[in-house]
């Protein structure tokens, strides 16, 4: 699980998943607080761009994730 905590000042970021198997995909920015994306790590590839500064930003942004990691067997598990 992805869940976006917070977001400010910042643009990029873009969260692309990716069936596994195959090209098809979808690509999509998290903006909103509280915005989850659950994903099976088995079945699709992930991955979220970097952030750059907002057009005109001259504070420091940021973009807060919590991540959740569930395997059955453990994290190192095969």
């Amino acid at each position: 699980m992805v869940l976006m905590v917070a977001r400010q000042g910042v643009k990029g970021g873009e969260t692309r998943v990716f069936d596994a198997n195959g090209p098809h995909g979808i690509r999509f920015v998290m903006q909103e607080p509280l915005t989850a994306l659950l994903l099976d790590d088995a079945r699709v590839i992930h991955e979220t761009t970097p952030i750059l500064p907002a057009d005109g930003q001259t504070e420091k942004g940021f973009r807060d994730t919590l991540v959740l990691t569930y395997r059955a067997a453990g994290f190192q598990a095969p």
